[in-house]
């Protein structure tokens, strides 16, 4: 490599881990308007410098945005509705339907059947009169052009899912399973306008997206975005590109899915499900898709978090009949020729490794290889021997770390878990009585040698097991939980001033 791809990661500071659903506004999720900015505004004044978040695409069953329904479109769920009646694409009054949805946790089922009628209202009114929204938001058809790459095929996917009552497009009828013969459906007039309604929305969605980034880094703060390695089955993107996966070329059903093998977090390993790439015979056109992926994704973020790092250089890759994850191998990926083709597509790139799970010493060679910072989660350090890596005394400069993840529980309720042998290791090794433990591990991390600390929100409101956001290995109650106005407030009032001399005594 002509150029070092960790070269961003020079300067110490630190940052918050958050998903934007999880923050308090009134519509029964998280949304781009005034509760993001309240947010940066909170970061901002504590001394933060990133905020990171979970992958924004469109979510399917499970609601996690790691299944998403599109590995380039954003999700609508989190579109500002307060800006449609602003741009007086809706009434005030419609408003109210959302305002019943609960405020402690996102109810996803309650949530589509209320929101989706006010975006789908919104896009009528707006194609009775575009041009007052057109002169705020910039030209649809400029916007339409500019990803033409993805939105047709993207737009079509979602129209004619719910033209088949939801089904995943595999179950579709035959004619509707292969593109090149589904874009026939496009002479259906419904089917063309529920099309342009869904792109429409994601006019709305990017439009609103740019404009808190904006504000972010105007704030002094950069966004942390998260790309799954893997796509979900029922995407535009495997229905649009089935040629990049390992299917069958008949059925189209996946040989081969994704997953991780036993570990830390399920005893059997995770079997996610999603299709794997076909490297062996579509490594050209994979990279080409890659590359597009990166330069969405690079317009979103300011750092792109790359999730299961090490399945580009091995992958676990689980046969498709499989009862679970341990029937599963590891398959050489594309390893450095991978980072190469991205690095010379976009050589300003920033990028974080998830380097976790089983982690060999050829992972730890294309980490070198390509001199991307990797992590460092606190909560894996405790229990074992001195030579776990995770302990500060292990840290290098050139890594992230962080008091836990999204798939973590949070730190109070971690250690509440624990055996005493781990608490007791916790307590001698950082000299603490483990009764704030939440905060013992956020100082930890400022005084870490690494040079970007990271900190999941609940553990800045010492929360237990309630606020944890998912747990890996079950498929419900996951990616629901939220937080109050007041709890904003309150972290912003009591613990800013703390955290403003904990960036000022370790220099972040």
């Amino acid at each position: 490599m002509s150029k070092p791809l960790n070269q961003w990661l020079t300067i110490r500071s630190a940052g918050v881990l958050l998903h934007p659903t999880s923050l308090p506004a009134e519509f029964g999720i998280g949304d781009l308007g005034k509760t993001s900015r309240d947010f940066v505004d909170f970061l901002n004044g504590a001394r933060f410098s990133y905020w990171q978040m979970c992958p924004l695409g469109p979510t399917g069953f499970g609601d996690s945005p790691y299944q998403s329904f599109s590995a380039f479109a954003g999700n609508p769920y989190l579109i500002d509705p307060t800006e449609l009646v602003e741009l007086d694409l809706l009434p005030q009054e419609e408003l109210s339907r959302l305002l019943f949805l609960p405020s402690d946790h996102v109810d996803y089922g309650q949530l589509h059947q209320k929101k989706w009628p006010l975006l789908f209202a919104a896009y009528e009114n707006w194609k009775a009169n575009p041009g007052p929204t057109e002169e705020r938001l910039g030209s649809f058809g400029d916007f339409r052009s500019e990803h033409q790459d993805w939105i047709e095929d993207y737009g079509l996917f979602q129209s004619l899912k719910d033209h088949f009552d939801g089904k995943p497009w595999y179950e579709w009828p035959e004619k509707a399973r292969k593109i090149e013969k589904a874009r026939a459906f496009t002479q259906d007039p419904e089917i063309a306008d529920r099309t342009e309604a869904y792109i429409f929305c994601q006019y709305l969605f990017f439009h609103q997206w740019s404009a808190l980034k904006t504000y972010a880094n105007e704030s002094g703060i950069e966004i942390i975005g998260d790309i799954p390695i893997f796509v979900s089955r029922d995407s535009a993107d495997v229905w649009s590109n089935p040629d990049l996966f390992l299917l069958d070329r008949k059925s189209l059903t996946p040989l081969e899915v994704a997953g991780c093998p036993p570990d830390y977090f399920s005893e059997t390993g995770q079997f996610w499900g999603n299709p794997v790439y076909d490297w062996e015979r579509a490594e050209e056109d994979l990279l080409e898709w890659w590359k597009k992926r990166f330069a969405l994704n690079y317009t979103l973020y300011d750092v792109v978090r790359i999730d299961h790092f090490r399945g580009l250089e091995s992958y676990w890759s689980i046969p498709a009949d499989s009862p679970d994850a341990s029937y599963g191998r590891w398959i050489p990926g594309p390893g450095k020729d991978f980072f190469e083709a991205m690095q010379q597509a976009h050589p300003e790139g920033k990028i974080i490794a998830e380097d976790l799970g089983t982690i060999t010493a050829e992972v730890r060679k294309l980490l070198a290889d390509t001199g991307l910072p990797g992590m460092a989660v606190l909560q894996f350090a405790f229990g074992d021997e001195s030579d776990n890596l995770y302990l500060p005394h292990q840290h290098i400069p050139n890594q992230v770390v962080y008091t836990g993840t999204h798939d973590n529980d949070t730190t109070r309720g971690w250690y509440e878990k624990e055996p005493e042998k781990c608490r007791d290791h916790v307590r001698r090794y950082l000299r603490v009585s483990g009764d704030e433990i939440a905060w013992d591990f956020i100082r930890t991390a400022y005084r870490s040698v690494c040079r970007l600390a990271i900190v999941p929100f609940p553990d800045l409101l010492s929360l237990d097991s309630s606020g944890r956001l998912n747990t890996p290995g079950t498929s419900e109650g996951n990616w629901q939980w939220r937080f109050g106005h007041h709890e904003l407030e309150r972290v912003a009032k009591e613990s800013s001033p703390y955290l403003r001399e904990l960036a000022e005594l370790y220099n972040r």
